[in-house]
This record gives C-alpha cells, structure tokens and sequence, in this order.
C-alpha cells in the first residue's frame, strides 16, 4: 500500500511525464530520438513518460534542453506556490485588465519600487 507520500510522488511524476509526452510529439520527436537526443535507454524514457519512473537531475536538464522547454512548465505540478506560480498570476490578472488599469497598476508599482530605495 502506498503511503500518502508515494501516492503524491507517483502523481507528480505522471504529470511530469505526461507534459514531456506532449512536447516531445508536439515537436515531431519519437520517443526514440528523444531518448537520443538525452543519452538515455527509450524504455527508461517511455518509462518516465509513463510516470513510473522519475529522472535524474541530469537527465531531466538533458530533456529539458532537448525539447527547449522550461523546466517550470513541466514541474508545474510539483511547482505551485513558488515564484514562478506568483509570476503567471501577476501575468494573468495584468492580461485581464484594460490598459487604464495597467497603468495605474505600473504607477503604483513604481511608487513602491521608489520608496523601496529611500
């Protein structure tokens, strides 16, 4: 029986491998020129890609670097209340304002940033 943990981990690691599953086709790559590409065995990358497995540091710069992706966007899930986390917030709430609002937001933001230094 997994522990509450394990059960977390597995599913991390199911979202991880799911994410470099996405990229991975939506830049015409197979798994075997993936794997080639990260110097890693295919079935350790279908494996991690399963979620049954979850790969080293090295390995996972390795497909990070390969599939030009970010490292944030594929820990996503393991990543949620980080600065990153704040950053796509912020992003968000400003692509939904008008531009008046923006730069009201920008004034008070300077406004801050400027006391900051006094």
């Amino acid at each position: 029986m997994l522990t509450a943990y394990e059960m977390g981990e597995q599913m991390e690691s199911k979202g991880l491998g799911k994410r470099i599953n996405i990229v991975r086709k939506n830049r015409g790559l197979t798994a075997d020129k993936l794997s080639e590409l990260c110097n890693v065995n295919a079935t350790y990358l279908r494996q991690i890609e399963g979620g049954t497995k979850v790969p080293s540091l090295p390995v996972f710069i390795n497909i990070c670097n390969a599939l030009k992706i970010s490292p944030d966007y594929l820990l996503q899930d393991s990543l949620a209340n980080n600065e990153i986390s704040k950053i796509r917030e912020l992003t968000e709430l400003w692509e939904n304002t008008s531009p008046g609002e923006q730069e009201i937001a920008a004034i008070m933001i300077q406004a801050v940033l400027d006391r900051k230094k006094n």
